[in-house]
């Protein structure tokens, strides 16, 4: 049996999936690396599940069924963190667009961290009884992986799990993990909102509707859904991310397109948020005169990712006597958005998904409050960002090991 990965080697295979990344439902490069490694480590290996996917699967005896998960696809953003591995990958999107790609969000860090435990957990498997299952998720930022895997037999092929782990890097401080119970991360609803003007010529706007004009208006009402729509207790962001309208400064355009997201933690407030989102919508549009009502495609959609409070506990227990309690904080209810939960719901299975700390812990030294912390996490780059690079040490060794120690709480010792 092959021995775990050292830490050149985890080091090696990180710079190069950074290096090369690639957008969601087209981790070709990326799955066949994952592969490639757990066949190496004795795994039985499958891949092209749902789509991209990859599934490693190692028989220990009778005993639980522990699914570990990592996600692959980068996003696509125009790295700038100057870095000697850093990405000039291109790419190609689902609307035929050439775009820059990036791992802006630590889905390296997340494959990386996740073939180090499993090597690990395979030259370790004489002393744990269960069966675990690697899994390596494509287009995660699309949130639609998960259920592509789902929908392509996952569960029915390679057994239901009796908990579904993960972490996600994070700019909390390396060697610290955050992890809450009950609701962990927020509701994602994606939109794309299709304005209808009348173009002409830059020089007679008398002539048009310029859906420019009607966009801006429209964008800046969005953000009243937040400031005077929604309670100060509730919790709604509303982001518009991208706009496009035009091709020339000197002619007015017949159409301009919003790109907007919503994050939500409550249904109702959900619901309120993406009505005030239609009806702003809508109304914009008749105040500009537009020739036709503007269309709103609602394409992408994140359910809110839930801890189950009992299992997290125990493993949060595990963290704490690994790490120690000053290393284990609760970072309360994020904002950001995972699928990893719709495995979970879909096998019946209590979830735990735990942020690990990727930025350098120097920067954070005297900081000893939450204010200071949050003072801190505010001047630094975080995911997505184009400048967002994790650091290496302890980053990954401190990721391998909680995904061997989580594992461990849940695969147990054997016995004799």
């Amino acid at each position: 049996m092959r021995q775990a990965m050292d830490e050149a080697e985890l080091i090696a295979l990180y710079q190069d999936l950074h290096a090369h990344p690639e957008l969601g439902f087209q981790e070709t490069r990326t799955a066949a690396l994952m592969a490639e490694h757990l066949a190496r480590f004795g795994f039985e290996v499958h891949t092209g599940v749902g789509g991209t996917g990859v599934v490693g699967i190692l028989d220990s005896g009778p005993g639980p069924t522990a699914l570990l998960r990592a996600d692959m696809d980068a996003l696509p953003v125009l790295e700038e963190t100057g870095l000697t591995y850093g990405s000039s990958a291109r790419g190609v999107d689902s609307e035929g667009n050439e775009v820059p790609v990036m791992h802006a969000c630590g889905h390296d860090v997340h494959m990386t961290c996740l073939l180090g435990a499993a090597s690990v957990l395979a030259a370790d498997r004489d002393a744990y009884a269960g069966r675990l299952i690697v899994l390596f998720q494509p287009a995660e930022e699309l949130g639609a992986g998960a259920t592509a895997m789902i929908d392509d037999g996952l569960f029915e092929r390679f057994g239901t799990p009796d908990v579904v782990l993960g972490q996600h890097v994070a700019p909390l401080p390396a060697g610290m993990i955050g992890l809450h119970p009950g609701l962990a991360m927020a509701t994602s609803d994606s939109l794309t909102i299709t304005l209808h003007g009348t173009g002409g010529h830059g020089s007679r706007p008398e002539t048009t509707v310029d859906p420019v004009v009607m966009a801006a208006a429209t964008i800046m009402r969005l953000q009243t859904i937040v400031s005077r729509e929604t309670a100060g207790t509730d919790m709604a962001v509303v982001t518009v991310g991208m706009i496009r309208a035009g091709n020339a400064g000197n002619v007015i355009a017949d159409r301009a397109e919003l790109r907007v997201n919503v994050r939500t933690v409550d249904a109702s407030v959900r619901a309120r948020t993406l009505e005030a989102i239609r009806r702003i919508v809508t109304a914009e549009a008749e105040a500009s005169g537009a020739p036709r009502p503007p269309e709103i495609d609602h394409h992408g959609h994140f359910p809110a990712l839930v801890n189950d409070p009992d299992a997290t506990g125990r493993t949060n227990a595990t963290f704490v006597d690994l790490l120690g309690a000053e290393a284990v904080i609760d970072p309360g209810v994020v904002t950001g958005s995972e699928d990893v939960g719709v495995l979970a719901e879909a096998a019946g299975a209590p979830c735990v998904f735990w942020f690990l700390g990727g930025a350098d812990p120097q920067l954070f030294a005297g900081v000893s409050t939450r204010d200071g912390l949050e003072e801190v996490l505010r001047s630094i780059p975080s995911n997505h960002s184009p400048t967002y690079a994790p650091v290496i040490k302890p980053t990954l060794d401190m990721g391998v090991r909680a995904l061997v120690a989580a594992a461990h709480t849940w695969l147990p010792a054997r016995q004799g």
